[in-house]
């Protein structure tokens, strides 16, 4: 399973209840991905989901088990899958034949 705690509102410091050392701390305790974010100005927002996304394809790449039958999963086909002849009930899939392309921004633990 691929968690992502998400701290928001980080353009607004002086408000802060929680700081950045004890949320990476909680992320890292239980193996949780960890961001802060300001959708006010935008930092960190796409790089949540991206690199949220290229866990899960990377443990897809690995053959980790992901049953895309079951909803608790929460990971739905697209149209990707379709294209590559995804059966309903299939226990892994390969997204796709070319791997993505490693990109290290930071800002994640």
């Amino acid at each position: 399973m691929t968690i992502v705690l998400v701290g928001n509102k980080k353009d607004l410091d002086s408000d802060r209840e929680v700081s950045y050392e004890e949320g990476l701390e909680f992320a890292k305790r239980n193996k949780l991905i960890f961001f802060e974010t300001s959708a006010k100005t935008s930092e960190n927002v796409d790089d949540a989901f991206i690199h949220a996304t290229k866990t899960i394809y990377s443990n897809v790449q690995r053959g980790d088990v992901y049953d895309l039958a079951t909803d608790s999963v929460g990971i739905k086909p697209g149209n990707a899958m379709r294209q590559n002849s995804y059966q309903p009930g299939q226990q892994s899939h390969s997204l796709n034949s070319n791997p993505m392309p490693k990109e290290d921004k930071g800002g994640c633990c």
